[in-house]
């Protein structure tokens, strides 16, 4: 049967990485067809969220994903370059290596101050009752050695991401297929309780290392961690990415509709009917959801056809995580260095401190080129927070399903910090990229309580007599509605590599697409979304021609 009359010939749920990306390569492949991208929020980006703090121009604060591994996420990598073909000089994507673990930098652990250089050169300090093969060594290479005992020869640094998810797919431990183990299970039969917990306590993350499936987690792991990752963050925030996308689809001519709630749908006749909190109904020829798997969950009960894939749905479970940002008068932190080997002083000053106090791991913030701040006014990411302590929070920030219920983006702080720098500067001023697609920082304010506790605890992870003055702060729950998590993690005994090209176009002859990071190689990142984006894009070409050509053999049927 011929498709009725549609209002859109394809509309897009979901205004996240891979929910431009796909417009803006579908209005080039298609640039007759009607393209919509609907966004529940209020901006572009979906967990990439850009913000400039006030008083301090040369920063930018990354709410959401902050960096990429230049050396392994070709997509990304390759789609930057294709931007910067497009791009005004003043508005190419340029990025600054990202500093992460330096020798001087803190580890409170068990109530012991430690550098991390000293997991290496001064084991006896550390605070744990390890095994002696595990002694002198960071978190980071006690879980490769764990991971190699597990897959002998997959830590071999010659080996692509691609070879090891190979590896890990036919992999087998103790007679059980790799992807029915969970991670945590296998790390606890190579490593010790002791080196198990001091990996997490100084790892700076809690959902890294528990029960998902361990063979998405192995080659996951290794990349991130691992196999000496290159990190690159980016001069003018990572949120540069999907707003340069939106703006090269509207130019053009798709169409962006933000503050637009997806409720339901409905396929009948060939048709989509979406139904969105407005009471708007609008219909599609075409439909794809670029979404989590929470914001999936959220409109299954009024969707039928996602009723019949909840088996792909569930496939994957989401992981909250929050960040929160603080200014500060000048870089306090440097004073918490140490004397090197040479007898001079080394400052903190980049890269991040960890501690197994619930405020787990900071960042001291770079300038937009990288450098770490010397003078002036500077920003921490004072707490980014995953697993098992976001529930130390709970009592201290808003609820995670109110807001989105109400039709907000994100909570309203009833009680929020009020620091000296607040209210002085328009944030709109603050934007890091131009258009009316951004955020700004004065609309993400943190819960004054979640920022007096989390000054405390950095107060007694630097070993201060003192608590530093807070000018203003930021803060964003990713484990908010309609998000569920900041990123999502494969469960255990599930195949994800046919679970990841089945979803993407889930139900044979009905042009329904899924995309998004959730159900990709490479959870977390950005990759991620552009991998499925990817896979879906060429079934959906696939289905397109498939449609054309049924089409055609119809008409000749028909008699003239």
């Amino acid at each position: 049967m011929a498709n009725k009359q549609v209002d859109i010939d394809i509309a897009i749920i979901g205004g996240g990485v891979s929910g431009v990306y796909s417009a803006w390569k579908l209005k080039r492949k298609f640039p007759d067809q009607k393209i919509v991208v609907f966004e529940g929020s209020d901006h572009i980006g979906g967990r990439l969220l850009s913000v400039k703090p006030p008083e301090i121009p040369n920063m930018t604060a990354e709410l959401g994903g902050m960096r990429i591994l230049e050396t392994t996420q070709h997509l990304i990598v390759n789609l930057i370059k294709a931007l910067n073909a497009e791009l005004p000089d003043n508005e190419k994507i340029t990025t600054y290596p990202f500093p992460v673990d330096e020798p001087q930098n803190l580890a409170y652990l068990r109530g012991e101050y430690l550098r991390l250089v000293d997991f290496v050169t001064n084991p006896g300090k550390v605070p744990y009752n390890m095994s002696f093969l595990e002694k002198g060594n960071g978190p980071g290479t006690i879980i490769v050695n764990a991971i190699e005992q597990i897959v002998p020869g997959i830590t071999n640094p010659n080996l692509s991401e691609a070879d090891r998810r190979v590896m890990t797919r036919d992999a087998w431990f103790d007679g059980v297929p790799l992807y029915k183990w969970g991670f945590w299970n296998l790390l606890y039969r190579v490593i010790s309780s002791e080196g198990y917990q001091f990996s997490m306590d100084a790892g700076g993350y809690d959902s890294t290392l528990v029960n998902w499936n361990a063979s998405d987690a192995i080659p996951w792991y290794l990349s991130d961690f691992g196999i000496s990752p290159v990190y690159k963050g980016f001069t003018n925030g990572f949120q540069q990415v999907p707003i340069a996308l939106a703006e090269l689809f509207k130019k053009d001519q798709g169409e962006i509709r933000l503050e637009q709630q997806l409720k339901s749908f409905e396929y009948i006749d060939g048709q989509f009917t979406l139904h969105f909190a407005d009471g708007q109904a609008i219909t599609a020829g075409k439909l794809i959801l670029a979404m989590p798997r929470r914001a999936l969950d959220l409109i299954t009960p009024g969707s039928e056809l996602l009723k019949q894939i909840q088996h792909l749905i569930t496939s994957v479970t989401p992981r909250p995580l929050f960040k929160l940002f603080t200014t500060y008068a000048s870089p306090w932190w440097r004073i918490a260095g140490y004397n090197g080997p040479d007898g001079k002083f080394v400052p903190v000053q980049s890269g991040r401190s960890v501690t197994d106090l619930p405020v787990r791991q900071t960042y001291y913030w770079p300038n937009s080129d990288g450098s770490p701040a010397v003078t002036g006014r500077a920003m921490l990411l004072a707490s980014y927070d995953d697993g098992n302590n976001i529930g130390f929070w709970d009592g201290l920030r808003p609820q995670r399903s109110a807001a989105w219920r109400e039709g907000l983006s994100h909570s309203k702080i009833t009680d929020p910090y009020i620091g000296d720098d607040d209210n002085k500067v328009n944030g709109k001023s603050g934007a890091p990229a131009a258009g009316n697609l951004n955020q700004t920082w004065d609309e993400y304010k943190a819960p004054r309580r979640m920022v007096n506790e989390i000054a405390r605890q950095l107060q007694q992870m630097h070993g201060l007599d003192y608590t530093p003055l807070v000018k203003s702060a930021a803060f964003r729950d990713w484990g908010e509605d309609p998000y569920g998590g900041g990123w999502n993690s494969w469960n255990i005994g599930i195949k994800s590599w046919e679970i990841r090209d089945k979803i993407t176009n889930p139900i044979t002859g009905t042009p329904l697409y899924i995309c998004g990071e959730a159900y990709s190689d490479a959870q977390g990142w950005v990759e991620g979304a552009l991998q499925t984006a990817e896979i879906m894009l060429e079934k959906f070409e696939q289905g397109s021609a498939a449609a054309v050509k049924q089409t055609n053999n119809v008409s000749q049927l028909q008699p003239s």
